[in-house]
């Protein structure tokens, strides 16, 4: 059974950090790329940082870059994102998501694996 398994959200303060893992089962990342999302009630999911696991080509949308770092671990099969300087606006749900290797950050129609999503709640 394909599956993408996030875990390490959670409740932090401002300028706080939090390290999101995205564990896959049933399928080797090498030959994808995986992406985080983060959405929140009623918007559409917003592409926050995508790897190319093989190459390790990183993207980040323009409100991450220098705050958020996308990495992977080859032999764990899974991928990290580690979130330093959160901001209130960062509160949300963040998902995993694989999707053919692609340029840039993914889209949600490229996505063909999701993962069930884990609440990231910046506040004091």
């Amino acid at each position: 059974q394909v599956r993408l398994v996030e875990s390490g959200g959670g409740l932090v303060q401002p300028g706080g950090s939090l390290r999101l893992s995205c564990a896959a089962s049933g399928f080797t990342l090498d030959y994808y790329a995986i992406g985080w999302f983060r959405q929140l009630p009623g918007k559409e999911r917003e592409g926050v940082s995508c790897i190319s696991v093989s190459e390790g080509t990183t993207y980040y949308t323009d409100s991450v870059k220098g705050r958020f770092t996308i990495s992977r671990d080859n032999l764990k099969n899974t991928v990290y994102l580690q979130m330093n300087y959160l901001k209130t606006e960062d509160t949300a749900v963040y998902y995993c998501a694989a999707a053919s290797p692609t340029l840039g950050l993914l889209v949600a129609s490229e996505v063909s694996t999701w993962g069930q999503g884990t609440q990231v709640t910046v506040s004091s």
